[in-house]
């Protein structure tokens, strides 16, 4: 017989592990006219990674390869390695012509500006 907290604790683990190995962790925040996503891609070569956006679909695609060794037999294995993925809809307002990466300290930062038209604007009134 199965309890329900170890049937949780199974299906936790198994999500949680799943979602490490296929996708990347993101904080996607707006400053400014700009929009800005923040993806976790530690142990990635900067050159491997793919940056594509069609039909407002950003699709960011990279290789987490471990570093082979002579001699070196691993013991523990919890970093999660092979092609990582991850996918945002992105709204019309932004101008993914500009879009505009970088990557530092195992962050890629994806910086993409609002489009003028999406922009606040302020209107006169006239007095009648």
């Amino acid at each position: 017989m199965v309890l329900r907290t170890d049937f949780d604790r199974l299906t936790t683990r198994v999500f949680d592990s799943a979602t490490r190995s296929a996708g990347a962790r993101l904080d996607a925040y707006r400053e400014g006219d700009s929009f800005y996503i923040d993806i976790d891609l530690p142990g990635v070569d900067p050159a491997g990674i793919d940056i594509t956006v069609d039909r407002k679909v950003l699709t960011v695609r990279a290789q987490r390869k471990r570093a082979e060794r002579d001699g070196v037999q691993y013991v523990v294995t919890e970093r999660p390695m092979g092609p990582v993925s991850r996918q945002v809809f992105l709204s019309d307002s932004l101008d993914t012509d500009r879009l505009d990466a970088r990557y530092d300290n195992g962050v890629l930062t994806l910086s993409i500006p609002v489009t003028e038209k999406a922009k606040p604007r302020k209107f006169e009134v006239a007095a009648a």
